[in-house]
């Protein structure tokens, strides 16, 4: 090869590169402005949507039963240690004992429907049977169907056992949850490696023990994200223990507030601390969220990883 070869394969090499510096220029490949601009006026409509109610009830609940009912406004009001003060009073600490309820049915039912949710989803992603993907199919039915629908038919299911009327009628419809299920048997397949079960099946270890020390620590961002789900959907839920309760002391919040308000027709002072009682009630779940983040991002990270 001549010299004059060489430099020609130098140039067009070099000039291949400056096409290829020129073709990817900065912003070239890149969404245009515009394409950046809509999901970000969806988004803050979403995010106003969702806010707006939340931020007035904190507002509210800062206004007396003067303040509230002549004048409506953004602007916080002077009544808030005093309709803390009465809410915490109201009927011997009626409230204290709703929110203990909540926190019963809500960390109780979420930490044996998260248990329930991992050993069934690690199940039907890891084991091989006769008749898996029909129960799978029909654990998704059951995601479809509203949970609503479904209230009236436990409460003649546990009347007929005697158990309907106290605490347990309440928890145990939500330990069994499709949607938790479900998520637990995708995480469980993407997230659990064949080969490390295989490899302690041949060490010796039984399944008990292999779910104990091997699946329940790689599976615990997946189980932080069920049981904060099922924490918020007990906490939040009303017809269930509307439907099974027949005792107003084993009310959780929402019921209990909802009985607050059923009252306020004849003394308007119960409407400010109906929602003073809702503003407090939102408070344990923000604090939860905040506290859990760190697993959603582990999750998130092991997800990208893995892609």
């Amino acid at each position: 090869m001549t010299a004059l070869d060489t430099r020609r394969g130098t140039s067009s090499r070099r000039g291949g590169a400056e096409g290829d510096r020129r073709t990817a220029r900065p912003g070239a490949s890149r969404p245009s402005r515009k394409g950046k601009l809509l999901p970000t006026i969806v988004l803050l409509i979403g995010a106003f949507y969702c806010l707006v109610p939340v931020g007035w009830v904190f507002i509210a609940s800062s206004k007396s039963p003067g303040e509230l009912f002549t004048s409506f406004s953004f602007a916080p009001g002077t009544g808030l240690l005093g309709n803390l003060g009465d809410l915490f009073a109201y009927e011997g600490g009626q409230y204290g004992l709703w929110a203990a309820n909540s926190l019963l049915y809500a960390g109780v039912g979420g930490v044996l429907s998260t248990l329930v949710s991992t050993m069934a989803g690690y199940a039907l992603a890891k084991f091989a049977f006769r008749g898996r993907n029909l129960i799978f199919f029909m654990i998704l039915a059951g995601v479809l169907i509203p949970g609503i629908t479904l209230a009236i038919p436990q409460y003649i299911l546990l009347s007929e056992i005697g158990l309907a009327g106290g605490p347990i009628s309440v928890l145990l419809p939500i330990i069994i949850s499709p949607f938790g299920i479900y998520l637990s048997r995708v995480f469980a397949q993407s997230a659990v490696p064949q080969e490390i079960l295989e490899a302690s099946r041949i060490d010796g270890a039984g399944e008990w023990r292999i779910f104990r020390h091997i699946v329940l620590p790689i599976m615990v961002p997946g189980m932080v994200t069920v049981f904060l789900l099922q924490f918020v959907g007990i906490w939040n839920n009303f017809l269930l223990p509307f439907v099974m309760l027949s005792d107003q002391a084993d009310y959780p919040l929402t019921v209990g507030l909802y009985t607050l308000l059923s009252k306020g027709s004849g003394a308007p002072a119960l409407y400010s601390l109906a929602i003073t009682g809702a503003a407090v009630s939102i408070v344990p779940l923000t604090l939860l969220v905040l506290f859990l983040q760190r697993f959603w991002r582990l999750d998130l990270i092991s997800g990208g990883l893995k892609g």
